[in-house]
């Protein structure tokens, strides 16, 4: 076994100290031992289920689990992850070793997450005031898109423990509300990165790889109303959007800016914002402290924004905006500090959520 961990450890398309990070192409040599490990039939890795936990106590109400995006899963030497090897004929293995970055039993466990956001060099940020603006004179327009109950959003979650290496899942969820007030909600696992590829999922709470596309949830609910936040349709006017996010967060008190972030994404999560709700929602942010432009950014899903951060409690928020409505497109969080007691570093993104129309 010894060995054959050792193959699979050279085999690693991006080893620590490679030029290369992330998903770049394996290389000759990587191809090479991809082979020779693929030819032994005595391959194979150990390992026990990992059980999938939100984040640790003491940031669970401001972290809340959401949606963080798929980049690389070390296992580590005494800890590694069964990744359901069963499924894997070549190309499959191929494919997952693409996205895998394999350790000696020495290196601490990394976080199988994206890289953070990078902001493109040059650009130049734009007040969150003139986007505001931007997004009330869309709001004037006569094709202006109307408000619409439901959600679609792509989204990669970190789960944490505090003894087994830390897994991110990513998800795509539709929800669709009907005219007699009954609403569908389907739920795939699916990477927009890697079309076709296998994706983690801990779907019956062990992880493991599924098709690209697997459907986790596809349920129909019956008719259900109510006139609390965020429920409730959101109000068009900035100060009444505000007391609405506080509601829907379950407090009387004036909610922080890493609490708004957290606040829009619950309702992004539950509306897709017509033109006068997003403008409302916009100047809010507008008047939110410590959120300050920092430029152009390419999102998840290849879409163009303005980017603005918070930092905050130990942890980086990248709001995401489209430059042409001021619309919200993402959301991340990373962190500013490592914590070793759950194998993340700093810089790892803790969650990612990208929503569309």
């Amino acid at each position: 076994m010894a060995d054959e961990l050792e193959l699979l450890r050279s085999a690693d398309p991006v080893p620590p100290d490679g030029p290369r990070f992330g998903d770049g192409p394996l290389d000759h040599n990587a191809e090479r031992r991809l082979g020779q490990l693929m030819r032994d039939p005595g391959s194979g890795l150990p390992g026990r289920p990992i059980d999938r936990r939100g984040l640790p106590s003491d940031r669970r109400d401001s972290e809340r689990r959401r949606p963080g995006h798929m980049r690389d899963l070390l296992l580590p030497g005494p800890r590694r992850l069964r990744l359901a090897w069963g499924l894997a004929a070549t190309a499959v293995v191929a494919a997952l070793t693409l996205t895998l970055v394999l350790s000696g039993p020495s290196t601490p466990p990394a976080v199988a997450a994206p890289r953070p956001l990078v902001i493109e060099t040059g650009s130049t940020p734009v007040p969150l005031h003139r986007m505001a603006e931007l997004a009330s004179a869309v709001a004037g327009t006569d094709d202006a898109p109307r408000l619409r109950k439901g959600t679609h959003v792509q989204s990669w979650s970190l789960g944490m423990s505090d003894d087994k290496p830390p897994i991110t899942l990513p998800e795509e969820r539709i929800v669709r509300w009907r005219a007699d007030d009954s609403h569908t909600e389907l739920v795939v696992a699916t990477d927009p990165r890697h079309p076709g590829r296998p994706v983690l999922s801990d779907e019956g709470g062990e992880p493991h790889l599924v098709d690209d596309g697997h459907v986790l949830l596809d349920r129909t609910y019956p008719p259900s109303w109510s006139d609390a936040p965020p429920k409730s349709p959101p109000p068009r006017d900035p100060a009444r959007l505000r007391a609405y996010l506080m509601e829907a967060q379950y407090t009387d008190t004036p909610l922080t800016t890493p609490e708004l972030l957290d606040a829009m994404a619950t309702l992004l999560d539950n509306w897709t914002l017509g033109a006068r709700e997003n403008a409302a929602l916009t100047r809010l942010l507008a008047g939110a402290e410590g959120l300050r432009p920092v430029g152009r950014v390419t999102d998840r899903l290849g879409r163009r924004g303005q980017a603005y951060v918070n930092d905050s409690r130990g942890v980086r928020r990248m709001l995401i905006m489209d430059p042409a409505t001021g619309a919200v497109l993402g959301l991340e969080s990373t962190l500013k500090q490592p914590d070793p007691d759950y194998g993340v570093e700093e810089g790892d993104v803790m969650s990612y959520s990208a929503w569309m129309r």
